[in-house]
């Protein structure tokens, strides 16, 4: 299941609720009851690898300036 982590906008405290997909977007209320809070964007799972880009072009090391 799905972690999603919330930030209490009363107390500035953050804390992870674990929810399925469907219930995403559904407010959460503050271990402290408080329910003013806000989801934050998580960005684990985002991205998978990088692959650099072929060929030269600009910057020290790729315009010719380093020797």
């Amino acid at each position: 299941m799905p972690t999603y982590e919330f930030r209490c906008r009363t107390c500035d405290d953050t804390f992870d609720v674990q929810r399925p997909m469907s219930e995403s977007s559904s407010p959460a209320s503050c271990p402290e009851g408080h329910p003013d809070t806000v989801k934050l964007l998580s960005m684990a799972g985002i991205g998978g690898t990088q692959q650099a880009a072929a060929g030269g072009g600009g910057g020290c090391c790729g315009g010719g300036c380093c020797g």
